[in-house]
C-alpha cells in the first residue's frame, strides 16, 4: 500500500508540472501504459497472499482512475493555455484603421481608343478588329505593295514563317473587310489594334504601337469628305480651335495620298519649339483608296472610290496629354497610370 501511495504522489505531482500536451503524452505512458508504473503494481498482485489481493486490487483500480482522471484535467488547463495564446497573436486590433483598397484606372491608350471609336461609331462607321498574326499577301500585296517594291523595306517587318508575320499595320483588317463585303456598298470601317515593327526603342519609337486606320468606299467620295472627317475628328480630340492641313505625300494603297498636320496645342499655330517653328503638328497619313486595291478586293474602280487614313494612338495621346516619351505607355509605372483617373 505505502508503494501505490508513493506512486499515487509522484504521479500528481508530475502531471501537474507538465508544460505541453506532448509532456503530458509521455506522463500518461510513465503511468497507464502497459509497461507503465500502474500496470507494474497489477504484476506484483500475483505474488501477495490470497487473501490481501482483493483489496490491493482495489487500490490499484482507485490508483489507475485518479491518475487518468487527474491526465484529463491538466490536458483541458493545457489545451485552453494553447487556445489563449493563439488567440493572443491572432488577435486584430479593431481600433487601426482598415486598408484602403485602389481601384484601377483606364490606361491612357484605352481612352484614346475607347474616344476614337465613340467619334466613329457616332458618324456611322462600324469597329472592326483582327488577329495580330495575318498572311503576307493581305499585309502587303492586297495594300498594292508586292514583294519587290521598295516600301517593303521601310515596314521592317517581324515575319513568322514565309507567309506569316505580325502585322505592321491594321490595313491588314481593311483589306479583308473590302473582299468580304465586295460587291456591297458603302463601306464605312474603323479597324483599331496593336502593330508590330522591328524598330529600336527610343522616346518617339517603339517595336509595338497602336492604329486606328479608317476605311471609307462608295460613290464620289471626295477628298474634301476626308479633310471634313478628319477636321471633325481634330476638333473633339484638341480643341473646337483646331485646324488641319494636307500636305502631298505617298503611300502605295492610297493615290493621292497625304500627311494630316494640326495646329499645334502648345502655340495655337503662333510657333513654338516643340512645332519647330511651324505652327503645325503631324497626326496622321491618309488618302483616296487606290484603285489597284479596289481591283484586287473585287470592286469596279469606276464604280466607287473612298479614302483611307491611319492615326497613331499613342501619337494623338502624346500629343493630347503632354507626355514627352511613349515607353511610358509600356514600362508599367502606377504613378504614371494614376495620372489619369481625371479623365475618364
Amino acid at each position: 500500500m505505502e508503494q501505490i501511495k508513493t506512486i499515487q504522489n509522484e504521479a500528481f505531482e508530475s502531471i501537474a508540472n507538465a508544460n505541453s500536451l506532448s509532456e503530458l503524452n509521455e506522463k500518461r505512458i510513465k503511468y497507464l501504459g502497459k509497461k507503465g508504473a500502474i500496470q507494474a503494481l497489477m504484476e506484483e498482485m500475483k505474488s501477495l497472499p490470497k487473501e490481501e489481493k482483493p483489496a490491493f486490487g482495489a487500490a490499484v483500480n482507485v490508483l489507475k482512475q485518479e491518475v487518468g482522471q487527474a491526465i484529463e484535467n491538466r490536458k483541458a488547463e493545457l489545451e485552453q493555455i494553447e487556445m489563449d495564446k493563439k488567440i493572443e497573436s491572432e488577435k486584430i486590433d479593431i481600433t487601426l484603421p482598415g486598408r484602403s483598397f485602389q481601384m484601377g484606372n483606364k490606361h491612357p491608350l484605352r481612352i484614346v481608343q475607347e474616344e476614337l471609336e465613340d467619334l466613329f461609331v457616332g458618324l456611322g462607321y462600324q469597329i472592326i478588329e483582327g488577329n495580330d498574326i495575318v498572311n503576307d499577301e493581305y499585309c502587303f500585296e492586297r495594300a498594292n505593295i508586292p514583294k519587290d517594291h521598295p516600301a517593303r523595306a521601310m515596314q521592317d517587318s517581324l515575319y513568322i514563317d514565309p507567309e506569316w508575320l505580325l502585322r505592321t499595320h491594321t490595313t491588314a483588317i481593311q483589306m479583308a473587310v473590302l473582299e468580304e463585303s465586295a460587291p456591297l456598298l458603302p463601306i464605312k470601317v474603323v479597324c483599331p489594334g496593336k502593330v508590330y515593327r522591328r524598330d529600336d526603342d527610343d522616346a518617339t519609337h517603339s517595336h509595338q504601337f497602336m492604329q486606328m486606320e479608317g476605311l471609307v468606299i462608295g460613290e464620289r467620295v471626295t477628298l474634301s469628305d476626308l479633310k471634313g472627317t478628319l477636321e471633325f475628328m481634330a476638333k473633339k480630340l484638341f480643341g473646337e480651335d483646331k485646324k488641319i492641313r494636307f500636305r502631298p505625300s505617298y503611300f502605295p494603297f492610297t493615290e493621292p495620298s497625304v500627311e494630316v498636320d494640326v495646329t499645334c496645342h502648345i502655340c495655337g499655330g503662333k510657333g513654338c519649339p516643340t512645332c519647330k517653328g511651324t505652327g503645325w503638328i503631324e497626326i496622321l497619313g491618309a488618302g483616296e483608296v487606290h484603285p489597284n486595291v479596289l481591283k484586287m478586293a473585287g470592286y469596279d474602280p469606276n464604280v466607287c472610290n473612298g479614302f483611307a487614313f491611319g492615326v497613331g494612338i499613342e501619337r494623338v495621346a502624346m500629343l493630347k496629354y503632354g507626355i514627352d516619351d511613349i515607353r511610358h505607355f509600356y514600362t508599367n509605372d502606377q504613378r504614371f497610370n494614376d495620372q489619369f483617373k481625371r479623365y475618364e
